[in-house]
């Protein structure tokens, strides 16, 4: 099993125990690739997906904190609160696994909070857009939690 995220094409790929392989468009970073803490930036190298957030909630259900709300995403709940960047569906908690280089200190990617997760439906793909996380569409989201388990290889390049 691995994950890989291109951030030339915006795609997250992912190879189960049969072989299959799965692809999904994404949106990484606006900011472009990178590590140090406040930057903005989507982590490079290699992660493991250290905890898996949000079994059973509906789909567009809202997190904040990795915490569910309560709160199911629609056009007018984004219209009431327009500056939120909403986190939707699941989560994938990304933890590094190169010391220096996003794991520990300033380039610590769980520490930066960096998961993989859903997204408003009205957000694009295929462009980087996100504040460093990897957005996904949320029946996306869904199907990709389904197959991963915690500790699956993340590679990110």
């Amino acid at each position: 099993m691995l994950i890989h995220i291109s951030f030339a094409e915006q795609l997250l790929t992912f190879r189960d125990t049969h072989g299959r392989v799965h692809a999904y468009s994404v949106s990484t970073a606006a900011n472009g690739p990178g590590e140090q803490q406040g930057s903005g930036c989507t982590p490079r190298g290699r992660h493991i997906v250290r905890a898996r957030i949000g079994e059973g909630a509906p789909l567009n259900a809202v997190f904040v904190g990795r915490r569910p709300t309560g709160e199911i995403w629609t056009p007018a709940l984004a219209a009431a609160h327009p500056h939120r960047d909403w986190i939707l569906t699941r989560i994938l908690w990304l933890s590094g696994c190169e010391p220096g280089v996003n794991r520990l200190g300033r380039v610590d990617s769980m520490r930066r909070f960096i998961y993989i997760h859903g997204t408003p439906d009205t957000e694009p793909m295929g462009m980087p857009r996100s504040h460093g996380c990897v957005r996904m569409r949320n029946q996306a989201v869904l199907d990709l939690f389904d197959r991963v388990p915690a500790g699956c290889p993340v590679v990110l390049e």
